[in-house]
């Protein structure tokens, strides 16, 4: 994989944000191509939790400063940058007030969903493609991980589909266990739709409940990585029949030699 360059794009990531499944497989799927070679970059948002002086974040001008249009509102992309230290590794955040500058990360203090939950991961999405394409470093695999940043496999196939710049770019999603219940949010499909997308394409969405949501973004993937024990069986069951190149979950020890044959030999 020395020769590949691989973008990990995830809700989540190790040591910005507490340990749990989806932050550690986040830092430990990059830290494996890094490790032997591989051209890596990783896309996180920038949350209010996280301490910038302390992590060493800055702000990146020359990728700063567009507006993306969510639900017909213009919202301003900042770009912050750091590296994981010791390990050599360049993480990007995705950042704007508005949606990232409150301190919880996915609920508030009474544990209730964020009611605009849906219009950070569009603008996340939005953002960490169109600073992919500023930065001019094209990906031979997108890796997703995290249900906030499961809306980039639909942009990337149909929203972005006449960018020539990704014709070649394969996108691979981990699957996790659910982690909210109900549903994400009420509005979730006409906020997507406004973006001009096929009806079809994004019927999961009327009812955005966890698994939905994950479904629109397996149909719309290249491959698909089981990366949870607990992940819903009725996920596992619907990646096994949708005919995709998948990966069953795979023991962290044994991850490197496995992930790096279903990189090469499955999804590329």
């Amino acid at each position: 994989m020395k020769d590949k360059r691989i973008l990990f794009v995830s809700s989540e990531v190790v040591p910005y944000l507490p340990e749990n499944e989806v932050s550690q497989a986040s830092f430990d799927a990059p830290k494996m191509i890094n490790d032997i070679g591989g051209q890596i970059r990783i896309f996180m948002p920038r949350y209010g939790s996280i301490n910038e002086r302390r992590h060493q974040l800055h702000e990146v001008i020359r990728l700063s400063g567009m507006n993306l249009v969510v639900n017909d509102m213009d919202m301003p992309l900042i770009i912050k940058v750091a590296s994981i230290p010791k390990e050599r590794i360049q993480v990007y955040f995705i950042d704007n007030d508005e949606y990232f500058k409150r301190k919880c990360t996915f609920v508030d203090e009474d544990a209730k969903l964020f009611e605009d939950n849906d219009e950070r991961a569009i603008f996340f999405t939005k953002g960490v493609i169109e600073t992919v394409k500023k930065l001019n470093w094209v990906p031979d695999i997108i890796h997703v991980h995290g249900w906030l940043a499961s809306l980039l496999p639909l942009y990337m196939k149909q929203y972005y589909k006449d960018d020539s710049i990704f014709a070649d770019t394969k996108i691979v999603t981990s699957i996790f266990k659910s982690s909210f219940d109900g549903v994400l949010s009420d509005n979730m499909f006409e906020k997507v739709a406004f973006d001009g997308f096929d009806e079809q394409s994004i019927e999961m969405l009327k009812d955005a409940t966890f698994e939905n949501i994950m479904i629109n973004a397996i149909n719309n993937s290249d491959g698909v990585i089981i990366s949870s024990e607990e992940a819903s069986p009725l996920l596992t069951n619907y990646i096994e029949s949708s005919k995709k190149p998948f990966l069953p979950f795979t023991a962290k020890e044994k991850m490197s030699e496995v992930y790096l044959d279903f990189y090469k030999n499955k999804v590329l």
